[in-house]
């Protein structure tokens, strides 16, 4: 990778053309052809051998001991070595004995591990080696990671999703990581990276495990894979040499035919091997093909054909690394020959190690008749076996330690490697068609439906896409009753949705293929394919699909990036590693624009702590257990991306009915932030009010009274001399302290339309009794900074004066639904169930009844529901996206909603001189010891805390947004806040710091 010639890095653009598409008929299934490959000529500057790198360089010490050693084995030891066998860590005792067997008695030199799982192959390796002389080789064909053959594993993607990222620092990530937990359980071999360019798209057994088609784009891959895997002291094995790319056979079945002359050999197949042997490749696996201009014997296998291991690999091309044999038990091997035969044949072709070997005492005994008939010289054996053990040297095995079995599980699954795979997974999500500039999606004020394709899971994908905005996922069992319901829709999203499991067939099916092509015809479509891009092909036409997207593979966190592409979270930056059809070709991929709304990553990747931020389920365990909130949401974005998002307990304490994240809390006082205080904002960011604006200017029915000439600026940083509340309810009572029923009636009618709670109504003018109150009320006789919900009130009844709406409404119109924000509202019930709503309180004082769905707050209650200081609804994803507007200044989703400076105005501590702590609506940190944060946050953050147990804050320092619901005010008993005395919320925020990495 760093020995790239000027002439090179011209030759990528000018790399070769393939033609990939569907054949024209009447059918809905297209055909793939074929790619025809035009030749160019091979650019590429050889390095002098001496030149090469190399990752494990030979020493003198190296030398003594291959000697020392050499001259100590016996004839049998020494063919042993030749001999890597597969074992397995999911069978029975008979398998193991058996292949100690193989250790003890055959001295064989190595061990392939196939299915089974970490721990319990770790353990088999420390037996085995434990009863070999020599330490044994251990290798593992592990593509994407160890999961490929082992259980409790990580995956990584397939080579086909990586050949689609052009960032090869993230490549080579991969290749460190692979080492690392191959390292853990005790290999010293990954049979990889896959070498073979997939010009053929029928090819069935590399496609997804190929890098792609452009021989350029294989090559760097493979050499960002190598680079990470040999850094780290693991040797890598190329495959399938010469080239198992254009074949249309699976060799494990059959001897596929590569019919190609040599010269297109050098220039195409080839191409991948020169450049990875001078880059320091340890490594190559011979494959067992038919290729008839090299090998001219009819069927003969290249895997035992002297002209491909020794003539052209060895000698041509200079390679005088171990050498492999692809699988021995492989039917295009074993058809050929019998074992025994076909292990001696690949050893005089000039093989190292005869791989999977079926009968190694038959072999054995082959290769000694032949060493003593001459055919196979002293001088031809020592050159296998002593290079086998200077590898075994360079790898360490002369001082071997055995595996350490403790705490393998956690140390190959580390929270790290979720942090590349988002990585990898922004890098590959290529876009294919964008009409009209259909994605990103802009516009959440529309009706959005799913429709799943495909036969795999989707969950992951619709939780993420509902997290933008409200999407009705719609399925029906055929195609007219499906338009008929799509019909009053802007756009449908697609999802095709295939398994993840490598060897699974990936097709749509003929009736997926006429549904995509139906729905199309009548709605905006946007398709994202979670499967191979080989599976597009089959679409004879995306003239009405207005939006593709290729997101390769249908993991979770695939799914979960590819929902953020659709609503421009990110940019996507991937490129199509394969052709598609004349439209879509190798190399292909739009940009489309980032718009800044959330994201979600995992927390490495904003430079936050995944270890200390669990600590937060211990605060939370503590709250709950404590009895101090049944229940909570808590949430943490650093960067604009979510990075924490989990919900604890239960709605009620009976254990009945679980948190989850799309729960809705009332979320009390953070209604002054989330809905008042943002309409407040545009009014001054017009010029409608300004910092010196006089409350009797603003609302004439405060004209006359002492609160007059309270300014703007006051009012909102609680600094007007206001009383902290009035216990409104209370006037409201009879004698027996229950709603007067000269105030309330127990159902809807004529003048009693503001609802309280369940059968519950107030008189429409006691709305006009509650602002009199508080226009009547006594000012308090010293200025100075005191907490009134007084204010917030009072707002409301300006903003509606003002804009002619309702609260609610101006609220949903200018903010939530351009917002995404379809789970926040006023009087929640009118959309949502009671399932999903926690209740705040069983009232034994006002309403007498569980209150569920109904504002906690009692005045805000009485207005109905719809107050300025209480009567959200809301989740904390929906609250997160409002802290990062403001975070952002007024901007989300590339529209602004007021001015920088408007925001920088109302975050502004305009009386901290005074002692007063508060900005303009927004709470800011304390000023002494107590208050509503950590005392650990910055001086520029803000936000808001709530009665029933809520806060929301942003740093604009840190970056950080932090959300925690919960309705601790349930069941009752709320005098003594324990939530707040034992400092949960502000211990959570401290431990939010502490994950900090990179202050």
């Amino acid at each position: 990778m760093k020995n790239i010639s000027k002439l090179l890095l011209l030759f990528v653009i000018i790399t070769f053309v393939t033609n990939c598409g569907p054949t024209k008929g009447k059918s809905s299934v297209g055909v793939i052809k074929k790619p025809e490959l035009v030749i160019e000529e091979d650019l590429y500057i050889p390095v002098p051998k001496s030149e090469r790198k190399n990752y494990f360089k030979e020493t003198s010490l190296e030398t003594k001991w291959v000697d020392s050693i050499y001259t100590q084995m016996t004839f049998e030891e020494k063919v042993g070595q030749l001999f890597m066998v597969a074992a397995y860590s999911n069978k029975d005792t008979v398998h193991f004995n058996a292949v100690e067997k193989l250790v003890t008695q055959n001295k064989v030199g190595g061990l392939i591990f196939f299915q089974g799982g970490p721990v319990r192959q770790a353990k088999l390796t420390n037996r085995f080696q434990s009863k070999s002389k020599v330490p044994l080789f251990i290798g593992i064909d592990a593509e994407w990671g160890l999961s490929m053959r082992l259980d409790s594993t990580y995956k990584y993607p397939w080579n086909t999703t990586l050949g689609a990222i052009k960032d090869l620092r993230l490549i080579e990530k991969v290749g460190r990581n692979m080492a690392q937990e191959a390292k853990r359980i005790g290999a010293h071999f990954n049979f990889v990276p896959v070498l073979d360019i997939n010009t053929n798209p029928k090819n069935p057994i590399i496609g997804h495990r190929s890098f792609g088609e452009n021989k350029v784009n294989v090559t760097e891959h493979a050499i960002a894979i190598m680079e990470g895997i040999q850094s780290e002291g693991v040797f890598c094995t190329g495959k399938h040499f010469p080239g198992h790319g254009d074949t249309a056979l699976d060799s494990h079945y059959a001897l596929p035919l590569v019919n190609f002359t040599k010269d297109r050999l050098e220039k195409v197949e080839l191409y991948p091997y020169k450049r990875m042997f001078d880059e320091g490749l340890v490594s190559v696996m011979v494959a067992h093909l038919n290729i008839p201009s090299i090998e001219p014997r009819d069927n003969f296998p290249t895997s035992v054909s002297y002209n491909v291991v020794t003539n052209l690999l060895q000698e041509e091309l200079g390679f005088d690394g171990l050498i492999f044999t692809d699988a021995l038990n492989m039917k295009a091997a074993s058809k050929f020959m019998k074992p025994g035969d076909i292990d001696l044949e690949a050893f005089m072709a000039g093989n190292d190690i005869l791989l999977f070997a079926e009968n190694v005492p038959l072999a054995y005994q082959k290769i000694s008749e032949a060493y003593n008939n001459g055919l196979i010289t002293e001088e031809r054996l020592a050159k296998s076996v002593k290079k086998i053990l200077a590898h075994k040297f360079k790898i360490g095995l002369n001082h071997y330690k055995p595996v350490d079995i403790k705490n393998i599980a956690p140390d190959l699954n580390t929270t790290f490697k979720d942090a590349l795979q988002y990585q990898l997974f922004e890098h590959a999500t290529t876009v294919l068609k964008n009409k009209d500039n259909v994605l990103p999606i802009r516009n959440l004020d529309q009706k959005i439906a799913y429709v799943k394709l495909g036969d795999d899971v989707n969950s992951s994908f619709v939780s993420t896409l509902k997290k933008y905005t409200e999407i009705t996922e719609i399925s029906e069992d055929n195609i007219d009753s499906l338009k008929v319901r799509l019909k009053d829709y802007n756009t449908v999203i697609v999802g095709f949705h295939k398994s993840d499991r490598a060897w699974k067939k990936h097709d749509f099916s003929e009736t997926e293929l006429v549904w995509l092509q139906e729905i199309s015809k009548n709605n905006v479509v946007i398709l994202d394919a979670f499967t191979k891009p080989y599976s597009l092909s089959a679409i004879t036409s995306f003239d009405d699909i207005e939006g593709v997207v290729m997101s390769y593979q249908n993991g979770d966190i695939a799914q979960e990036v590819s929902a953020q592409l659709l609503f421009g979270a990110f940019e996507p930056q991937g490129k199509l590693p394969v052709s598609i059809n004349e439209e879509f070709k190798e190399g292909f991929g739009l940009r489309t624009e980032k718009l800044n709304r959330l994201g979600f990553t995992a927390p490495e990747n904003v430079g936050m702590s995944p270890s200390i931020l669990s600590k937060i389920d211990t605060y939370a365990k503590k709250a709950i257990d404590g009895k101090m909130a049944p229940g909570m949401q808590i949430l943490v974005a650093r960067r604009g991306k979510v990075i924490f998002q989990k919900s604890y307990g239960y709605h009620t304490y009976d254990k009945q009915t679980k948190v989850s994240n799309s729960d809705i809390y009332d979320v009390a006082s953070i209604t002054k932030m989330v809905a008042t205080l943002p309409n407040v904002m545009q009014q001054y960011d017009k010029g409608i009010v300004t910092l010196d604006s006089k409350l009797g200017d603003m609302l004439p029915m405060f004209q006359g009274t002492n609160k007059q000439d309270i300014i703007f600026k006051d009012l909102l940083s609680h600094y007007a001399k206001l009383q902290a509340w009035i216990p409104f309810y209370k006037n409201t009572l009879d004698a027996e302290k229950c709603p007067s029923d000269k105030i309330y009636s127990l159902y809807n009618k004529e003048g009693f339309n503001y609802q309280v709670a369940e059968n519950l109504y107030i008189r429409n003018d006691y709305q006009d009794s509650i602002l009199k109150q508080i226009a009547d009320s006594k000012l308090l006789d010293k200025k100075e900074y005191k907490y009134s919900d007084f204010t917030f009130i009072i707002l409301k009844e300006y903003l509606e004066k003002a804009t002619g709406k309702t609260l609610d409404k101006l609220s949903t119109e200018n903010f939530y639904k351009t917002l995404g924000m379809n789970n926040t509202m006023f009087n929640p019930l009118r959309k949502f169930d009671y399932s999903v709503i926690p209740p705040t309180e069983n009232d034994n004082y006002f309403r007498h009844t569980i209150i569920q769905g109904y504002v906690h707050d009692m005045a805000a209650a009485m207005q109905g529901g719809v107050a300025g200081h209480a009567g959200i609804f809301s989740n904390a994803m929906d609250i997160a996206k409002m802290m990062q507007l403001y975070l952002q200044k007024g901007n989300y989703g590339d529209k602004q909603y007021f001015s920088t400076t408007t925001f920088d105005t109302f975050n502004t501590c305009h009386f901290c001189s005074e002692g007063n702590r508060r900005g303009l609506g927004f709470d800011k940190p304390q000023l002494g010891k107590e208050g509503p944060t950590c005392g650990c946050v910055s001086m520029s953050s803000f936000g808001h805390t709530g009665f029933t147990g809520t806060i929301a804050w942003a740093d604009p320092e840190t970056e950080i947004v932090y959300v925690f619901l919960s309705n601790r005010t349930y069941p009752g008993n709320t005098e003594v806040n324990k939530l707040s005395k034992e400092n949960i919320r502000e211990d959570i925020q401290k431990i939010i710091q502490e994950a900090i990495l990179d202050k």
